[in-house]
């Protein structure tokens, strides 16, 4: 699908973008990402930031159920994503953070 497309081909999620920089430019700034591989798409990634996934999550109205968790990494880092329609584009939140290991003190299990 991403041959020969126009900047036309992917207004939708430009669409969306500016209309979140307007009502949420309060909250933290994401990695943004629109790709002519998915041109109805906005990805807003946040790396070390699961609060600032949340306060996304809360602002787009993606309901707290409606998030996936999984791990990567072999196991080091823990992955939260949702999906939800904003303006007519699918909006996917990713929010990535390390997991930390419990350090053992003294022996104990």
């Amino acid at each position: 699908m991403s041959e020969n497309l126009t900047l036309d081909d992917v207004a939708v999620p430009l669409r969306a973008l500016r209309l979140l920089a307007v009502d949420f430019g309060h909250l933290p700034a994401p990695t943004v990402h629109v790709s002519t591989i998915y041109p109805e798409r906005l990805e807003l990634t946040f790396y070390d930031d699961l609060p600032g996934f949340e306060m996304w999550r809360e602002a787009l109205g993606a309901a707290p159920d409606a998030v996936t968790y999984r791990e990567q990494n072999d196991g080091q880092t823990g992955v939260l994503q949702a999906v939800v329609d904003h303006a007519g584009a699918a909006v996917r939140l990713t929010g990535y953070a390390d997991i930390v290991a419990p350090v053992l003190v003294g022996g104990a299990v």
